[in-house]
């Protein structure tokens, strides 16, 4: 059986160090892996999208087809949202419940959707949302929200923890690893 598993944000958020991980905590476990990243304007803050598959069988490819991930994780709420439709029947989301305005918001031709976490929990979907950025910042960076997640989504996996605080010691650089810990910790706590 495999498992496949979307990772959605904007760019700048670690989406891609967060299916790198999640990649790496895999191949340590003797699965059969494939990654690979979508990009939109991810340097101007649009939309990133990553596809890990891994399972005993073998995987042939990394994407992820309408209605076949097992878990989303969103960095993003909007994002949460637009990847909805990749979420298999009884699929599980994970959510940090932070709001990045798109462009068009930005620039004022849109506005932000409201109420995002309850419209979704309005159609029955299995969501957990968390405020990621908040735990983030209390393992001592902002920018670790991507980690907090991986640590909810480790939470949600039959891999031990020991498993992935090993691979994120060695994926992370070690000037940032102490944070990275914390926030996984913080993540996994939940």
């Amino acid at each position: 059986m495999n498992t496949s598993i979307m990772i959605v944000g904007v760019g700048g958020q670690g989406t891609l160090l967060a299916s790198r991980i999640l990649g790496n905590v895999a191949i340590k476990c003797g699965y059969d892996v494939k990654v690979s990243e979508v990009h939109g304007m991810s340097q101007r803050g649009g939309s990133v999208v990553t596809y890990v598959r891994y399972g005993n069988e073998n995987v042939y490819s990394p994407v992820i087809g309408e209605g076949c991930a097992d878990i989303i994780m969103a960095f993003e709420e909007l994002e949460a949202m637009r990847s909805l439709e990749f979420l298999k029947k009884g699929g599980r989301l994970l959510v940090n419940s932070q709001n990045i305005d798109p462009m068009p918001v930005i620039i004022g031709k849109a506005k932000y959707p409201d109420a995002i976490i309850e419209k979704i929990k309005a159609l029955s979907v299995d969501i957990t949302a968390i405020d990621a950025l908040s735990l983030a910042t209390e393992a001592g960076s902002s920018k670790a929200v991507n980690v907090v997640l991986i640590g909810l989504l480790a939470k949600n996996t039959d891999i031990p923890k020991e498993t992935w605080t090993e691979v994120i010691k060695e994926t992370v650089p070690e000037k940032f690893l102490d944070i990275n810990l914390k926030a996984f910790s913080l993540g996994y706590e939940i």
